[in-house]
């Protein structure tokens, strides 16, 4: 049985259900969204096992058998400027890749979010001081501001995703802040104020179930910028160093044999480009999934 106090806790935890039952329905409906979600799938799981899938070490090289075209007998997609198994590489370098475009969409989305539910909610000078400090950002495009970071911190993973971190806290703040703000003004909100109920408790229990979602979906669709900018300060020097496989900088590294064998050349390339597709069509088919409007 149940009484007056514990109905409307029901009622509400049943419609969560309810609401995430038709999201993943909805996932299932689109081939798009599985397909892509698929080859990210695969990639996460062969760069976390890559060690122990008994390929060539992506290291060794050798001035006999470098740039060997794609089809070479023992490597299927050639070999690199100094002899190196392409395949291993690309392998490898999706470690470094997926991490440097994955963890620092996760921090800042902690970091901002937080930033965000605080500005939203509380509102007045605390929210002015924290969005006119996310706008000084916004004056810079996200590029250049990486570029900037990492370069007055210096060429290093570590200091790539400080950077990186840095330039994507400012737009998940200023989405945290919107959808927190308009979710402060529902009905059932002041409800839970009129009740007696804490800020925190309100916070947790009515306003961030309400407005993860958007900031999810908005955060996933930053993931393939993230690794494309990630990518770009490795091709600049300013990222991760030699001989660390990482595709942005076997761009750099490839660009001098674009013209004796592109194919190989092109194909860190083509795992970025691939890779960014995969995480833009995913993250639009969350979007549609969870009913998210801009």
């Amino acid at each position: 049985m149940t009484d007056a106090t514990t109905e409307p806790v029901l009622r509400i935890a049943a419609q969560s259900q309810g609401y995430w039952a038709g999201v993943w329905r909805r996932v299932r409906r689109d081939p798009v969204t599985l397909v892509c979600g698929a080859i990210l799938a695969a990639l996460i799981l062969a760069a976390i096992f890559a060690p122990w899938l008994g390929m060539a070490d992506p290291y060794q090289g050798s001035m006999i058998r470098r740039l060997k075209p794609i089809g070479t007998a023992g490597h299927p997609f050639g070999t690199d400027e100094l002899g190196r198994d392409m395949l291993a590489r690309l392998i490898h370098g999706g470690r470094l890749t997926l991490f440097l475009g994955i963890t620092p969409v996760v921090a800042a989305f902690a970091i901002g979010t937080t930033l965000g539910l605080i500005a939203g909610y509380v509102g007045g000078w605390v929210n002015t001081i924290i969005m006119r400090t996310v706008d000084v950002f916004f004056a810079f495009p996200s590029v250049l501001l990486a570029i900037a970071i990492s370069g007055a911190l210096g060429a290093g993973i570590v200091n790539s995703l400080v950077s990186l971190t840095i330039v994507f806290i400012p737009p998940i703040t200023r989405v945290a802040e919107s959808v927190t703000a308009s979710v402060r003004k529902l009905d059932y909100v002041d409800a839970a104020r009129a009740s007696g109920a804490g800020d925190f408790t309100i916070v947790r229990v009515h306003v961030l179930g309400n407005v993860m979602g958007p900031i999810f979906v908005y955060a996933t669709s930053l993931t393939s910028v993230c690794m494309i900018i990630a990518a770009g300060l490795s091709f600049l020097g300013l990222g991760v160093k030699p001989p660390e496989p990482e595709w942005g900088l076997m761009l750099n590294t490839l660009r001098t044999a674009i013209y004796v064998n592109p194919w190989v050349a092109a194909l860190p390339g083509v795992m970025i480009f691939i890779t960014s597709l995969c995480l833009n069509l995913m993250s639009d088919g969350l979007r549609s999934a969870m009913n998210v409007r801009q």
